[in-house]
């Protein structure tokens, strides 16, 4: 199951390194800090028409530490379909440490277990360095069609990107996200990124998220 999804220098999908009991590297602060508070809940509303867009509801909540972005983003992509899974729970399912969850193979199982098929998610990878044309079509189709199921995407991402608004996400060591939407026939996707609640959604290109996911993969129907 810790399979070929893992990107070849063996960072964590956690993205930290742990030195001596010490976070070492600067993406720390790109997590949320542990909640002393009520989750932040966000509604999004379903945009479904002839226009190539269609955007689902998602009862978002922030991930409760540095290491469960894994659970955090499958809580968040199954929040779509009206279920409301404990991240503990799921943590324990993955495998998830505080280093992180290995790969999207590991999320793709609990997917299909809270869905309720077998077959309602499968792993896809993308190996190269960066995305290709084909790849960036298949992403594209991808979320499209799981989006119309009325499911989320979850994605194993790495490195930087930046949104349609210019907002620069950093992830060198290695993220989770869910993808909730799409716009314009899917050229433009939208995030739901449990890093931090100030940055709950926006909205990027499926070309640059195909570079992110590059070398990982994600889960799809």
């Amino acid at each position: 199951m810790r399979t070929d999804l893992i990107r070849k220098t063996a960072l964590t999908a956690a993205g930290l390194a742990f030195t001596g009991g010490a976070i070492a590297g600067p993406v720390t602060t790109a997590f949320a800090a542990p909640t002393s508070s009520k989750p932040t809940t966000q509604t999004q509303t379903d945009r479904k028409g002839g226009h190539g867009e269609r955007e689902l509801g998602v009862r978002y909540e922030a991930q409760p530490n540095f290491y469960y972005c894994g659970p955090a983003a499958t809580r968040n992509a199954l929040s779509v379909q009206g279920k409301n899974i404990n991240v503990d729970d799921m943590a324990k399912e993955m495998g998830t440490t505080e280093a992180g969850t290995n790969s999207i193979n590991d999320i793709t199982p609990v997917l299909n277990k809270e869905t309720g098929k077998n077959d309602a998610y499968r792993s896809v990878e993308i190996s190269t360095p960066d995305a290709d044309a084909k790849q960036t079509d298949q992403l594209r189709a991808d979320i499209v069609k799981t989006v119309d199921d009325g499911r989320a995407v979850v994605a194993n991402i790495a490195g930087t990107s930046t949104d349609t608004d210019g907002v620069t996400h950093s992830y060198e060591g290695g993220h989770y996200i869910s993808v909730v939407g799409y716009r314009d026939n899917g050229d433009t996707v939208k995030i739901a990124d449990s890093a931090d609640p100030n940055t709950a959604s926006y909205w990027i290109s499926v070309e640059h998220l195909a570079d992110w996911i590059a070398t990982r993969g994600y889960a799809t129907s």
